[in-house]
């Protein structure tokens, strides 16, 4: 089981987002939080989707200023909302939240997560697609979960796991832990190889 195996490795998540660290503890491993350390949000024009969200993952991972030992692990994702070859990125203010929430309404969309594994030895990069559609949103419901919710921190201008997700998707095709930041079923799987 993998929880055993990786008791004798070091897990280290940079990350700021919460959601990230509940999924991660709530898949119990036991892990070293880094955040102190930034990176321009910028990749080259020609990406798209899931590759913007992997390019990404690499960029966070690259830029983290400690060396690493040798068992540690580091873990580095990147979430994208994308609607046909649109990215909707993470509203600026309150118009432009309520204009991504009304593009997705009664619509389809994708959250490409890439995430990032790197030790002293190796480091390779995965990531997971889910489809979402939402059900017609009014414009008083939009306007409540902007006052309500602030989701100005994410990408697609809001979170699934909020009173958003419960009223307003109809149904999802693929992780649903994808769609809050991290696949956490693939990051198993692929921590198991990575460490054999």
């Amino acid at each position: 089981m993998l929880l055993e195996k990786i008791k004798g490795y070091h897990i280290i998540l940079a990350s700021g987002s919460p959601r990230r660290q509940e999924l991660l503890k709530g898949a119990g491993f036991n892990f070293e939080l880094f955040t102190d350390f930034e990176v321009e949000e910028s990749f080259p024009a020609d990406l798209e989707g899931k590759e913007i969200a992997l390019y990404l993952a690499m960029k966070k991972s690259l830029a983290i200023p400690r060396k690493l030992n040798q068992q540690e692990i580091l873990i580095t994702a990147d979430t994208v909302v994308c609607q046909g070859k649109q990215l909707l990125d993470k509203p600026g203010n309150e118009q432009e939240a309520r204009a991504t929430l009304q593009q997705l309404s009664g619509q389809s969309h994708h959250v490409h997560t890439g995430v990032c594994l790197r030790s002293l030895q190796k480091t390779i990069e995965f990531s997971a697609s889910t489809k979402v559609t939402f059900g017609m949103l009014s414009e008083k419901e939009i306007n409540y979960y902007i006052r309500h919710f602030n989701p100005f921190d994410k990408a697609g201008a809001y979170g699934i796991q909020e009173w958003i997700g419960f009223v307003g998707v109809e149904k999802i095709s693929g992780s649903y832990f994808n769609v809050m930041g991290l696949p956490v079923n693939m990051l198993y799987r692929e921590l198991e190889n990575f460490i054999e």
